[in-house]
């Protein structure tokens, strides 16, 4: 990066680079997780349904420059991160859903077979490609809440399949 004039002033290049850099730093503080990718490869109609896929599960997918969010990275205090942030590198932002970034990643890694998640961040917390995948693999809210009301029906359901019997008996 540039130094000051010398009147001490930034330039407006600098400041720029600021703005974003600071912008960056909300954008990771407001989501519940992020994936670093190496998209290189895609082809352009391979990358607008990458994005597209991002989009319609609410992930917020951008290439950013490497030294900016390194930056914005290490003044929040992560420096796990530096040596993922070379080559190319997009960023796959999920605000309401911390599986949704992960889980598009790892289905266009399948169906591109061009490109890898370097890492990402869960819980505010790094993680590695290999817990990328791993993460990718879990239900999603829905998916999960529907479990437990199944769980949680079952011995309602078994209960009334019983007292159905037993009055079935009595009154046959």
């Amino acid at each position: 990066m540039a130094h000051e004039r010398p009147d001490g002033h930034l330039s407006s290049a600098q400041l720029e680079k600021r703005e974003i850099v600071e912008q960056i730093k909300q954008k990771i503080e407001n989501s519940q997780s992020f994936v670093i990718i190496d998209y290189k490869g895609l082809t352009v109609a391979q990358d607008t349904e990458f994005r597209s896929e991002f989009r319609k599960n609410d992930v917020e997918y951008k290439v950013l420059k490497n030294t900016l969010v390194r930056k914005a990275l290490n003044e929040l205090g992560y420096t796990e991160f530096d040596e993922a942030l070379n080559g190319p590198s997009a960023f796959a932002f999920g605000t309401s859903d911390a599986i949704a970034p992960a889980k598009v990643a790892a289905e266009g890694v399948k169906k591109y077979n061009k490109m890898q998640v370097k890492c990402g961040m869960f819980d505010k917390k790094f993680a590695d490609a290999a817990t990328c995948e791993a993460m990718s693999k879990v239900p999603n809210r829905e998916t999960l809440l529907a479990m437990l009301v199944s769980v949680l029906s079952a011995p309602v359901r078994g209960l009334a399949v019983a007292l159905n019997a037993v009055a079935e008996k009595q009154n046959g």
